[in-house]
């Protein structure tokens, strides 16, 4: 299925959710490329994985912004492989740098920047430890064994959709305990 194909398929998905997150945060190693960017030569013409390009012109006609969390030591051959892809201005914020946080301090950072609440927005890493700290701070967090593709896409918003709807039910049941009319009934 060419680049296209996979845009108007990716649309399809996105048009199943009534929800959609505010921001889809990607890792770039073995997320949006398949290869470690540190590995590699400026001078290189890098490759997306082949859903990847549809699937990032899908979110952004669709409204949702796009960003990066990366923990790539060498940021300057990444942000050179973006450019050399035409993708680089698609992002709102790109928070590319070595860190050992797991990407909690990429994600505090892109929280600063954009504003987004951390329960509005999906991220897709192919690292379970960062998949587990950034769950931890309240965003839905997917798993990719074979880089971005529409069925992560699928995957990651359906687990948003479920998130988003059992955080809103848990809202409601604080708000109903505490209502007057209850804890007089008592």
């Amino acid at each position: 299925m060419g680049e296209d194909g996979v845009k108007n398929e990716a649309m399809e998905i996105l048009g199943l959710f009534q929800l959609l997150p505010r921001l889809v945060v990607f890792d770039l190693d073995y997320t949006l490329w398949p290869f470690y960017c540190e590995c590699r030569s400026k001078r290189e013409m890098p490759k997306l994985y082949p859903q990847a390009k549809g699937v990032l012109y899908a979110l952004k006609d669709k409204g949702v912004d796009v960003a990066i969390a990366s923990r790539s030591p060498t940021p300057d051959i990444a942000n050179a492989f973006l450019d050399k892809l035409g993708i680089k201005s698609m992002f709102v914020t790109q928070e590319i740098y070595s860190s050992w946080t797991h990407k909690t301090e990429h994600f505090e950072k892109i929280h600063r920047k954009t504003r987004v609440p951390y329960n509005e927005m999906l991220f897709f890493d192919d690292e379970d430890r960062n998949i587990d700290a950034v769950s931890k701070m309240g965003v839905t967090s997917i798993l990719v064994g074979n880089g971005v593709n529409l069925g992560a896409l699928r995957q990651g918003l359906s687990n948003f959709s479920q998130n988003r709807s059992s955080s809103e039910k848990g809202k409601q049941k604080k708000s109903k305990k505490s209502s007057p009319s209850e804890t007089e009934d008592q």
